[in-house]
């Protein structure tokens, strides 16, 4: 009887691992730059950072939101778009459910006005009447 011995590694499997081992490399650097780049932006943070509510400039390094709206109520009917294209919001908030927007201009419509507050550029907007439907377009302060 012979000895039994297993073949030794060809050229195709050495390549074959080694184009895995360069792939999951890939998937690792291109998913660690992805997660770096969401963590580090500018709206990340400005969200984090609430605006003044008295209509004062936002704190220096901070970005103040075009739009800021937050909920009072149990149900706040919201819709938000960029004009003429996609559709940010269009359902109810929850009481305390806050929204940021940063895009250079917002059609904003309330279904009912008094159930929010709405900071425009960090500045309040005035409330609206019980029941009253608002709609209204906002436009970036290029000085915020």
């Amino acid at each position: 009887m012979g000895r039994h011995r297993s073949d030794p590694m060809g050229i195709a499997r050495l390549v074959l691992i080694g184009l895995v081992v360069l792939l999951a490399l890939a998937l690792l650097a291109v998913g660690g730059k992805a997660l770096m780049t969401a963590l580090g932006t500018d709206e990340a943070g400005a969200a984090a950072t609430p605006a003044a509510t008295d209509g004062s400039p936002s704190p220096a390094g901070t970005r103040a939101p075009t739009v800021q709206i937050v909920c009072s109520a149990d149900r706040c009917p919201v819709f938000v778009r960029v004009p003429g294209g996609d559709v940010l919001m269009d359902r109810d908030m929850t009481r305390g459910e806050q929204a940021s927007y940063f895009e250079p201009e917002l059609d904003v419509v309330l279904g009912d006005a008094s159930t929010v507050t709405v900071l425009e550029n960090g500045a309040q907007r005035p409330p609206g009447e019980a029941g009253e439907r608002q709609s209204f377009k906002v436009t970036r302060d290029p000085g915020r």
